[in-house]
């Protein structure tokens, strides 16, 4: 049908800039978590063409639960060899800088919201998404063109805006209630409805201010949105792959430990299979070679 033009006098309707640059204003409002420090300290490190492990030691161990943080990454089924890893040199060696600064911007985030209450059970579930997404761009190997550290680090910042928008919005957890048990809208679409923004766009945000991968915060801004999944749009396909392998390891999850249900796996499964190469049969074979450690 076509549109009825304009009334004279009538205001004119916004621009997708003008809607977008509101947007980010709103977000700005929330209030984004400045970049931690030591990430930007422990980047400039091991960006030199010799870096120095007993000075990153050095800095990651002013901090307790970093340090504790990451020699329990490295020991983690997921990146350790089978050796006990008891210290932070040993551990930067184990994991690699690049893995190192990936685990720190994902503990640093857990830090950073830890005033927001009732949060383990959501820290819980993020780690054993992003630990389980790894584990399966290791077993599905091949063409993804996805490294495990990247999948992981999307992984725990994939809903990294769901503890900003409880502070402000008391209802919020409500809301997400809602959002989770919806059978045909989109998850955003009940945030949108309700408060005016959803936990994708700020995340989106904080994950650039943070300096996350341009893939990595594309994916945040778009992982419940089914037509970007499907190739509709400029999402590339490592962005779309990272919103797969997070959706299917989250749907593992739930399908082993029957906690923490959504309705996404219903709208976006089949998507993610197709993005990923998979069938449904595959999924039992997968379940059991990257579950076991994360169940």
């Amino acid at each position: 049908m076509e549109a009825n033009p304009q009334s004279p006098g009538a205001p004119e309707k916004p621009t997708a800039d003008a809607v977008e640059a509101r947007m980010k204003i709103a977000v700005r409002d929330i209030g984004i978590p400045p970049r931690p420090t030591i990430l930007s300290q422990i980047e400039q490190e091991a960006a030199k063409d010799e870096p120095d492990f007993i000075h990153l030691a050095r800095l990651l161990s002013q901090d307790v639960g970093l340090s504790a943080g990451i020699i329990k990454v490295a020991n983690s089924p997921f990146f350790s060899f089978g050796k006990k890893i008891p210290t932070i040199q040993e551990a930067l060696l184990v994991l690699g800088l690049k893995l190192v600064v990936n685990t720190v911007a994902g503990l640093a985030l857990r830090q950073t919201f830890k005033h927001v209450p009732s949060m383990e059970r959501f820290w819980d579930a993020s780690a054993a998404t992003a630990e389980t997404s790894a584990m399966l761009v290791r077993q599905i190997g091949g063409d993804l063109g996805l490294r495990p550290e990247d999948a992981h680090t999307f992984a725990l910042f994939r809903d990294c805006g769901i503890p900003m928008l409880m502070i402000p919005f008391p209802e919020y957890r409500d809301i997400l209630t809602r959002a989770n048990q919806e059978a045909s809208q989109p998850f955003t679409a009940i945030e949108d409805k309700a408060i005016g923004l959803n936990h994708a766009q700020v995340g989106a945000e904080l994950a650039e201010d943070w300096l996350l991968q341009r893939d990595t915060c594309l994916a945040i801004r778009h992982h419940h949105d089914r037509a970007a999944l499907d190739g509709e749009g400029d999402l590339s396909l490592r962005a779309r792959r990272l919103v797969a392998i997070a959706q299917l390891a989250e749907y593992l999850i739930q399908q082993r430990t029957a906690q923490s249900q959504t309705s996404e796996w219903s709208k976006l499964g089949g998507a993610c299979l197709a993005c990923l190469g998979l069938q449904e049969d595959d999924l039992p074979a997968l379940a059991e070679a990257c579950l076991p450690a994360a169940a």
